[in-house]
C-alpha cells in the first residue's frame, strides 16, 4: 500500500471537506481576488481553489509540489516554505488612545507591549464568544494588527460599531490590498531571509512575536514579524503591491525555499496544536473553553483583575479567575481512520456523547491520523480513552496534549 499516496489524498480531504468555511468564498457573483503572485503561482504550478475570497494555491503541481512534500519541507533541517497569506487583513491603528481602544476590544495587554513587541489576542464578542484571533505589534507611531482574510470585513465592521461607542483618539487603516503579505517558515528561515535583509540586520537577536519596518531585496516600505502557523521558526513579511513580485522571486532564487499552499499550511497547524477560526473556535467558543486563557496573561496580570473587554463578564470572575467552562479544546490520537469535522466523540463505553472534532488530518511527519475538538470538561485530561463514531463504526482513541508535534518557535541565544 502507498502510504504517501494515502496521506496525501487525506490530506487534501481533509483540507477541501468544508468549503462554506475553509474557502469562504463571497456567495454573490463577486469575482475572486487575486493576489499579486497570482500569475507566478499559476507559473510554479500552483492549484488555485477559492479561499476567503481570494484565489490561492492549494498545492503546487512541481518535482517538490503536494501536500505532503510541501509539508515535510517546511519541517526539514535548513529549508524553508514560502506562502502567500496576501488574503490577510492588515491594519494599522493611529490616534492617541489606540492602545486604550484596543483593550476594549481585545483580551491581551496592548498598553504594555513594548515597541517592537508583539503578540497573539482574541477579539471578544459581548457574549464572551472569539470573533477572531489576531497577532498585534506595537509599531511605535501606530499598532499592526494582523486579522484573518476569511473574517475582515466582519472584523472591521465590529470595530467601526465598538469605535462609535468609545469616542477616543482613535483610527483604523485598512491597509486593503495595497500591502501583501508573505510567510516563510521553517527551520531556514532566517537563513533565507537573511539574504534580502540589509547588511546588518540583526536576525539573531529578533525575538520571537517582534515586528520592524524594514527594506527587503532593496525595496523600501516593507515589515517584517518573526510569528508564524506551522509550529516552525519562521517570518510573515508585508511589502507594497509592487514590490510583491521581486521580493518572491528573490526568495525563490534561494533553492532551500520551497513554495507551498494552503494544504500543507493546514496540516503543518494541526501537527503544531494551532486553531482555524471557524473550525476550531468562532463566536461561540469562549477562550476557556479554547484552552487560550493564556493570551490574557497569568492570574495576577493586570488584564486578567481589570478586565474591561467586551464580553469579560463572561469569561472571567471578579476576582480575575476564568469561569468555569463546560467543554474543552483537546488533542486526539490513537485511532486508525482519519477522524473529519463534525466526527462524534463518545465516552469510552462508547454510549454518552461527549463532544466532537473540529479538525483532523494524517500528520505527515507522525504518519498517523491527528485531530483536534471538545470534549465535555472533566473528560479533557491526556490519556482519557474515548471512542470516535467514523462511517458509522466505533473506534478506539486517546485525548492527547498538543503540540502533536514539536514547536520549534526561535528563542535569542542568552
Amino acid at each position: 500500500m502507498n502510504t504517501l499516496r494515502l496521506g496525501t489524498t487525506s490530506l487534501l480531504r481533509s483540507f477541501r471537506s468544508t468549503p462554506a468555511k475553509r474557502t469562504l468564498a463571497t456567495a454573490s457573483s463577486e469575482p475572486l481576488v487575486k493576489t499579486e503572485l497570482y500569475d507566478l503561482h499559476v507559473e510554479l504550478g500552483g492549484d488555485m481553489v477559492p479561499f476567503a475570497g481570494y484565489e490561492l494555491p492549494v498545492l503546487y503541481k512541481a518535482e517538490n509540489g503536494g501536500v505532503m512534500k510541501e509539508h515535510l519541507w517546511c519541517r526539514d533541517e535548513g529549508k524553508a516554505a514560502m506562502f502567500d497569506v496576501s488574503h490577510m487583513g492588515q491594519i494599522r491603528w493611529h490616534g492617541k488612545d489606540r492602545a486604550e481602544f484596543l483593550e476594549k476590544i481585545v483580551v491581551g495587554d496592548m498598553k504594555g507591549l513594548a515597541p517592537g513587541s508583539g503578540c497573539l489576542s482574541l477579539v471578544i464578542n459581548a457574549d464572551g464568544g472569539i470573533i477572531d484571533d489576531t497577532v498585534i505589534t506595537n509599531a511605535g507611531d501606530h499598532i499592526y494588527m494582523v486579522v484573518n482574510g476569511a473574517t475582515k470585513f466582519g472584523d472591521m465592521k465590529h470595530f467601526k460599531e465598538q469605535m462609535e461607542a468609545f469616542g477616543g483618539d482613535v483610527t483604523m487603516e485598512y491597509l486593503e490590498d495595497s500591502m501583501q503579505l508573505l510567510a516563510i517558515q521553517g527551520p531556514g528561515a532566517a537563513t533565507a531571509v537573511a539574504k534580502i535583509l540589509p547588511d546588518g540586520f540583526d536576525l539573531t537577536n529578533m525575538a520571537f512575536m517582534t515586528g520592524v519596518d524594514t527594506i527587503l531585496g532593496g525595496f523600501e516600505g516593507c515589515r517584517i514579524t518573526r510569528c508564524g502557523y506551522t509550529g516552525e521558526d519562521g517570518f510573515e513579511i508585508a511589502m507594497p503591491a509592487a514590490s510583491t513580485v521581486s521580493i518572491a522571486t528573490m526568495l525563490l532564487e534561494d533553492p532551500t525555499v520551497n513554495p507551498t499552499g494552503l494544504g500543507a499550511r493546514d496540516s503543518l497547524r494541526l501537527e503544531a496544536g494551532l486553531c482555524l477560526y471557524g473550525n476550531d473556535i468562532d463566536g461561540n467558543t469562549t477562550p476557556v473553553d479554547g484552552v487560550l486563557g493564556w493570551t490574557m496573561g497569568g492570574p495576577k496580570g493586570r488584564r486578567r483583575k481589570e478586565g474591561g473587554f467586551l464580553g469579560a463578564e463572561h469569561i472571567l470572575t471578579p476576582d480575575g479567575k476564568f469561569k468555569k467552562s463546560t467543554k474543552k479544546r483537546v488533542g486526539i490520537m490513537g485511532m486508525k481512520a482519519p477522524a473529519r469535522e463534525h466526527t462524534e466523540i463518545y465516552d469510552a463505553t462508547g454510549e454518552k456523547l461527549i463532544g466532537e472534532i473540529t479538525s483532523g488530518t494524517y500528520s505527515p511527519c507522525l504518519k498517523r491520523s491527528i485531530a483536534m475538538g471538545y470534549v465535555e470538561t472533566g473528560m479533557h485530561k491526556a490519556g482519557t480513552e474515548i471512542m470516535l463514531k467514523i462511517r458509522n463504526k466505533m473506534q478506539k482513541a486517546e485525548v492527547t496534549k498538543m503540540p502533536f508535534v514539536e514547536s520549534r518557535y526561535y528563542r535569542v541565544p542568552e
